[in-house]
């Protein structure tokens, strides 16, 4: 009878391991890829996001970059993290532009949960003090005075920071040089030494510089203006009609993560994203706030695929 007691108590508590695993989680720090170098657009929203989550939950968020190759890097071992919820991905347009662009051992949709999209920002395009230009249109008479000759940096070949010099030459017919960097941040610093002349970067790693008059801001890529810099125009009414390019940023876990902990890392992530202390941080750095369900983040990511799948055919563009 003793033996038999035990026994039961024994399976019970195997039985119920499981469910008290699950509502313990998270039960220890979090892991969370970044495709980018420090200081960059990507790493101050992940690091701003990760200190506001940490609070919620009781656990670190601990930020862990991998820069290179447009992202794919750090997407590849999200993709092949064990998927229990301890390592989370940042998602930003890198993840939409890459299958167009090189051949990866991933899917870049089925080989992921997708958990919120944390917020949207405008590219802002800045360049050196030495450039003899002070808007769009400025730019682009000095641009055609030298074609071929005056060059601009990216955070990588294939990001929208790449894309959108790209769109801006295609649809105005001036003609740079492509320098392209492992990040954004990397590329600033060489923009502020002058080793660069223009750059379309994420606000949020330049609209400091530019506010501290290292370098000069002509206009942001969105089709409206910015609530962090209303006072910059858009390109589109700048001249250039029609132009509208946003960068993103959002989460994402292994695919087979369980739903239940995808479930609680989208609450948390949204609770933190709506929080008032957090969309002031977001917008001050000049990103928009979004936060949003699992289900729809899936379709943005989809619907960003389709997109520049077709730029990147359309104007030939290669990987790295």
């Amino acid at each position: 009878m003793k033996k038999s007691f035990l026994c039961m108590v024994a399976l019970s508590s195997l039985c119920t391991a499981p469910c008290a695993h699950s509502q313990a989680y998270p039960a220890k720090p979090i892991r969370f890829l970044v495709g980018f170098p420090p200081a960059g657009t990507n790493d101050i929203v992940a690091r701003i996001v990760a200190q506001k989550v940490s609070e919620l939950i009781g656990q670190p968020l601990i930020i862990e970059n991998r820069g290179g190759a447009n992202t794919a890097i750090a997407t590849e071992l999200g993709a092949r993290a064990v998927p229990d919820g301890y390592t989370i991905l940042l998602n930003s347009p890198g993840h939409a532009t890459n299958p167009a662009l090189m051949k990866l051992s991933f899917d870049s949709v089925k080989d992921f949960a997708f958990v919120t999209l944390i917020a949207e920002a405008p590219n802002l395009v800045v360049i050196h003090p030495s450039l003899p230009a002070y808007n769009i249109k400025d730019l682009i008479v000095v641009s055609k005075k030298h074609p071929g000759q005056i060059n601009y940096a990216s955070s990588g070949t294939g990001t929208t920071v790449h894309l959108s010099a790209e769109l801006f030459q295609y649809m105005t017919g001036v003609k740079w040089i492509h320098i392209p960097y492992k990040g954004g941040g990397p590329a600033v610093i060489e923009l502020i030494a002058g080793q660069t002349s223009i750059m379309f970067s994420n606000m949020p790693t330049s609209l400091p510089q530019a506010r501290a008059g290292k370098l000069r801001p002509l206009a942001v890529t969105s089709s409206k203006r910015s609530a962090a810099a209303p006072e910059i125009p858009t390109v589109a009414e700048s001249g250039v009609a029609g132009f509208n390019v946003t960068a993103w940023y959002g989460v994402s876990v292994p695919a087979k993560t369980p739903r239940p902990v995808v479930d609680r890392l989208n609450a948390e992530f949204v609770r933190a994203i709506r929080s008032p202390d957090l969309r002031d941080r977001l917008i001050s750095a000049g990103a928009d706030p979004v936060g949003n369900t699992p289900e729809q983040y899936t379709a943005f990511v989809q619907d960003e695929i389709t997109k520049w799948g077709k730029v990147i055919k359309a104007a030939g563009i290669k990987g790295e």
